[in-house]
């Protein structure tokens, strides 16, 4: 998959089993759980890219609703509801879709929270 590498093996199987159930996704605890917080500004980029499958320089709903399945081609999709509240929190302008970068909100600030939180701990 388009994360080999930069992604423990084990970390993306026990991520993608903890939200294996429907509406059981949380994408903080997502990010946290499959390595992706506290990484560098550069491999958050590089996953964005992974996630932006039509390359258009924005995440859009459709694209997060197949999020898991950047990890592994059999995971399932995200419902409606979990694909919804990935999106609202990332698209803080209401533009429908969620950037690499940017000030309104951006694709890296989930990496960059997750990483403050895990710093709290």
């Amino acid at each position: 998959m388009a994360f080999k590498g930069m992604l423990k093996d084990e970390d993306i199987a026990a991520a993608l089993q903890h939200c294996a159930a429907a509406d059981s996704f949380n994408h903080k605890e997502f990010f946290a759980k499959v390595g992706l917080a506290g990484k560098s500004t550069e491999d958050l980029k590089k996953a964005f890219y992974f996630v932006d499958q039509d390359k258009s320089g924005f995440i859009e709903e459709d694209e997060l609703k197949l999020f898991l399945q950047n990890f592994s081609a059999s995971a399932r999709a995200l419902t409606d509801a979990e694909t919804k509240a990935f999106l609202a929190d990332g698209d803080k302008d209401g533009d429908g879709m969620i950037g690499v970068d940017g000030e309104d909100y951006s694709f890296l600030e989930f990496g960059n929270v997750i990483s403050s939180l895990r710093n709290l701990s």
